[in-house]
């Protein structure tokens, strides 16, 4: 029998497309946040040294593969206690992320726990196992029964980023429940408040739950995922890991040898380069900031509040109307956006507006959007007009 999973939100919003498609000049798909920008040579050359990869490649990866992971966990998230065996290279994020609740052995029954504004793919791998979602970002509301808890910081679609106190509140919880907690930390280097102050004085652009003021020192049952995917422009690399709980790290080896989910030999040596230099980090990371710079306050010009977005690729925008109406309102100025509903909040006044846009294109959205201001000024004047006269 065909496993029954949520129908596929972006399927619905091809009429939008099109509609957007139509318009002069054409679509501005601000509605997903697939990078656009090259991937750095120094990447793109370690990977073409690699590709003699006649040998199976290696599950748990190389050690350069690990001992990089480590040193980046040190090095830019503040988490200095790490060794080899908590960390293990994915296939991206989202195939962990999906496949995590079947590998922790849930099922009917189990409670899987996910923010109340969610990435799809949590509810996506609960219901690949009959398990029960609860949405709630309050951990005292997370109930007994609860075997898994999804958190993520920077979140998708909002950009919350939660703090040291949040992290731990929710460890916390987790463990009273004999619960797995997951952080979905593949934003991190784009936080776009100031800096937190990391261990030893870093300088951080978000705090990891794997941070030691949040564990204690304790990693039992803690897991943190990561992509190369923002930070580096590696999304067709599928270049991700996990690091954490050595226990937990090593029964999912023994499951992904089972299954094959092993990175390939020159991805493994590309994410190695890519950990390394931070150099190319910050200039997207630059690229970024200065597109969301452009795009936020033409919004609010047009009317929009922009909610939480202290980090991550996307502006969580309302006009305090339906969000299917604003999608369809911005399709006909040819921009396409997602509705708050594809992450939960039902019925939904938000949109998510990605910043993944060449400077082209985010400069062809910020002119339609002050069009859109100065039609909706010229709309508020003469209405104040024909009010005073009569």
């Amino acid at each position: 029998m065909p496993l029954r999973l949520p129908d596929y939100p972006w399927d619905s919003l091809e009429p939008y497309a099109a509609t957007a498609r139509s318009y002069p000049g054409g679509i501005v798909d601000l509605s997903v946040g697939s990078p656009v920008d090259p991937t750095p040579a120094i990447i793109r050359d370690s990977l073409a040294a690699a590709t003699d990869a006649h040998a199976y490649p290696l599950t748990v990866g190389t050690p350069a593969l690990r001992e990089a992971i480590v040193s980046w966990f040190a090095r830019r998230r503040g988490v200095g206690d790490l060794g080899i065996p908590n960390v293990l290279p994915t296939i991206g994020s989202k195939e962990f992320i999906a496949g995590l609740a079947l590998w922790l052995g849930l099922g009917p029954g189990d409670i899987v726990v996910q923010p109340r504004l969610a990435y799809p793919t949590y509810a996506v791998g609960a219901a690949l196992v009959g398990a029960t979602v609860v949405s709630s970002d309050d951990p005292e509301e997370w109930p007994e029964g609860t075997r898994l808890v999804w958190i993520n910081s920077p979140g998708n679609p909002n950009g919350r980023i939660l703090g040291i106190d949040g992290l731990k509140a929710a460890v916390t919880r987790a463990r009273e429940l004999g619960a797995v907690i997951v952080s979905d930390e593949c934003y991190a280097e784009l936080g776009w408040t100031p800096d937190y102050e990391g261990p030893d004085g870093a300088h951080l652009a978000t705090p990891s739950i794997l941070d030691p003021r949040v564990i204690d020192g304790d990693r039992s049952s803690v897991l943190c995922v990561y992509s190369l995917s923002k930070q580096s422009n590696l999304a067709g690399y599928r270049a991700g890991f996990v690091a954490g709980c050595s226990e937990l790290i090593a029964e999912l080896l023994a499951v992904r040898k089972h299954l094959g989910t092993l990175p390939p030999a020159p991805i493994q040596a590309a994410m190695v380069t890519a950990l390394g230099d931070d150099t190319h980090v910050r200039a997207q990371r630059e690229r970024y900031r200065d597109r969301r710079s452009r795009l936020a306050p033409a919004l609010e010009a047009a009317g929009f509040a922009i909610d939480d977005s202290e980090g991550g690729l996307y502006l969580w925008a309302s006009e305090g109307t339906d969000a299917w109406k604003t999608v369809a309102e911005l399709a006909d100025l040819g921009i396409l956006v997602a509705p708050g509903t594809f992450y939960g909040e039902d019925p939904s006044h938000h949109v998510r507006i990605a910043i993944t846009a060449t400077d082209e294109a985010i400069g062809l959205a910020v002119e339609r959007l002050e069009a859109l201001a100065k039609q909706r000024a010229g709309s508020l004047a003469d209405a104040a007009s024909e009010a005073s006269a009569t």
